[in-house]
């Protein structure tokens, strides 16, 4: 008989984040388990059930935030449904937000099924209010067993549960296609790039954990010694109009793009175009993006923080420098479009990284063994 698995995520179809993405790439390498994804219906239009080769959807309560405040109910109620119809053992809770209170409530209410919480918060955790860290704590002392996607989750676990049972499965990228990218230097003629222009990438949201004020007055800096740089800020986010006006305040209008959302399909090539991939992180629970870039085959540059030092060795997979250090960061940026060598060195080994431990599919493998022993 199939394994059927209930999910609880706080967001799913049609919205689109590292979380929602680390879910589906999972469910879809698991085609011998059924999911049943239990998610708001925060999107006014969309189906309420929508299925597909090995999963159904169900959305539940009303649309919008309200819907997010109240899926720890709708979800709950939803979930006692489907237990009642079908034979399920196993709960996975995604985050230990909306999706986690859900989780909890059945939990509570179901004592024998597993309850899987899986970390994926890249928040700086300390500094939330008190009340969502209360609750955070409620739900990770109820699961059974938690995943974390770096190490640094992993810590945050033990300081609130230190008994818990607790194992690292990262997020991951699909390494081929991202390798796999062709250069395809057409894409950049739309937006005034010349050939001997040199780009730095961010892709991302924009918000304040991922430091881009600091990256901007870093490629001020740049600019001094290179003054043909190009910084392409891919992603939308609340921070547009403040991080559009320093730019304007710094005289950067000429070298920093804002190309907004694009279509994940394109990312790759906006990527393997670019010299070197930089996000000045305060706050990180793994940084996929770095993954992404890595895969393609172009240099990083990071800060020690959150669970980028997983996969940022400096001078091996990677630079780093300190959170806040704009002068440090654009010396990191200078170092790697001004040595060649350092650069292939960097490549390779993160490549060689990335294909062993990050690949969806050896990450897949792992939550069904992970399934498979619970």
């Amino acid at each position: 008989m199939t394994k059927r698995i209930l999910i609880f995520t706080t967001a799913f179809r049609p919205l689109i984040g590292g979380s929602e993405l680390a879910l589906e790439n999972i469910i879809r390498r698991l085609p011998n388990i059924f999911f049943d994804v239990i998610t708001p219906r925060l999107v006014r239009g969309t189906k309420k059930t929508e299925a597909g080769e090995n999963f159904l959807i169900h959305r539940v309560g009303p649309t919008g935030k309200l819907g997010k405040y109240l899926f720890p109910i709708f979800g709950w109620l939803k979930a006692r449904k489907l237990i009642r119809k079908n034979d399920i053992s196993i709960i996975h809770a995604y985050q230990a937000s909306y999706g986690g209170g859900a989780a909890w409530l059945t939990k509570i209410f179901n004592h024998k099924i597993k309850f899987i919480l899986t970390l994926q918060e890249g928040k700086n955790l300390a500094k939330q209010s008190w009340l969502v860290n209360f609750f955070r704590k409620l739900i990770i002392r109820k699961a059974d067993v938690v995943t974390a996607i770096s190490e640094y989750l992993k810590k945050y676990v033990y300081s609130v549960a230190p008994r818990a049972k607790v194992t690292v499965i990262p997020n991951g990228v699909d390494f081929q296609k991202f390798h796999d990218t062709k250069k395809d230097e057409l894409i950049l003629e739309p937006l005034g790039i010349k050939g001997e222009d040199r780009i730095i990438i961010h892709t991302g949201r924009l918000v304040k954990k991922n430091g881009l004020s600091d990256l901007i007055e870093a490629v001020g800096l740049v600019k001094k010694d290179l003054p043909r740089i190009k910084l392409l800020l891919v992603g939308g986010g609340i921070l547009f109009p403040e991080l559009k006006t320093r730019v304007e305040d710094l005289g950067l209008k000429n070298e920093v793009i804002f190309l907004g959302e694009i279509e994940n399909d394109k990312l790759p090539i906006y990527l393997k175009a670019a010299d070197v991939f930089v996000r000045p992180s305060l706050s990180e629970g793994l940084g996929n993006s770095f993954l992404e870039a890595m895969a393609v085959g172009i240099p990083v540059i990071g800060t020690p923080v959150g669970g980028i030092t997983d996969f940022i060795t400096d001078g091996e997979t990677g630079l780093l420098c300190r959170p806040g250090d704009s002068p440090g960061l654009a010396a990191a940026i200078l170092k790697v479009l001004s040595d060649r060598q350092l650069t292939e060195l960097l490549i390779k080994k993160a490549q060689a990284l990335v294909a062993e431990k990050y690949d969806w599919n050896a990450i897949a493998r792992q939550f069904e063994k992970f399934y498979d022993a619970i």
